[in-house]
């Protein structure tokens, strides 16, 4: 693992305003870092293309990104400002893409795994990651100990997908089916008319 760029990376993301409120490098490195990290042994049970869906600053994607440097990673993020702060790490990982944009406006199943840290409530992060990936897939969302995962195996499973057994910390989400006409619904929809 490319632990100089990483380093740098976790330098960067405290040195710019906006990307986190964490000002603590231990603690930067135990919540940006080290916790990204609990999901590298999910993510190479599965082969394909990651996605990291609201990247922000970069994390989980560009920790990931390090761990597996022969898979494509595409960092999606919807502000221009986080998408240029990004866009500085791809000579460091090749591997890397930036795309500015939505979930529900990407094309769909082009990622064996779509990750999500701190993007929206659980069973909203689950119906724009689950489009994303192709089917035999994960969605890997990490979450709090008041997650409820019987509101997003709701959502799951009008997507195509189901819960499977998680890590502390992580809810992990098999897709087992192609994505229904339906959706993705429209930009906005799925937090205003969550599905469960």
């Amino acid at each position: 693992m490319p632990q100089p760029v990483l380093d740098r990376w976790l330098a960067a993301v405290l040195a710019t305003p906006g990307l986190t409120a964490i000002k603590d490098p231990a603690r930067a490195r135990s919540a940006l870092l080290d916790d990204a990290l609990k999901a590298a042994e999910v993510v190479a049970g599965t082969a394909g293309a990651i996605i990291d869906v609201g990247s922000g600053g970069g994390t989980p994607g560009i920790p990931l990104a390090a761990v597996f440097p022969d898979r494509p990673v595409t960092l999606l993020e919807a502000e221009h400002r986080k998408c240029s702060f990004l866009e500085t790490w791809l000579t460091d990982l090749p591997n890397l893409s930036v795309v500015w944009g939505r979930a529900e406006e990407q094309e769909l199943e082009q990622f064996g795994v779509a990750v999500a840290k701190a993007l929206a409530h659980p069973p909203t992060a689950a119906e724009w990651c689950l489009p994303l990936v192709a089917e035999g897939g994960l969605v890997v969302l990490w979450v709090g100990e008041t997650a409820e995962r019987a509101r997003v195996a709701c959502v799951a499973e009008q997507i195509a997908g189901s819960l499977e057994p998680s890590p502390p910390g992580l809810m992990v989400i098999r897709k087992t089916g192609p994505t229904p006409d339906r959706f993705p619904r429209r930009t906005g929809v799925a937090q205003k008319r969550p599905l469960a």
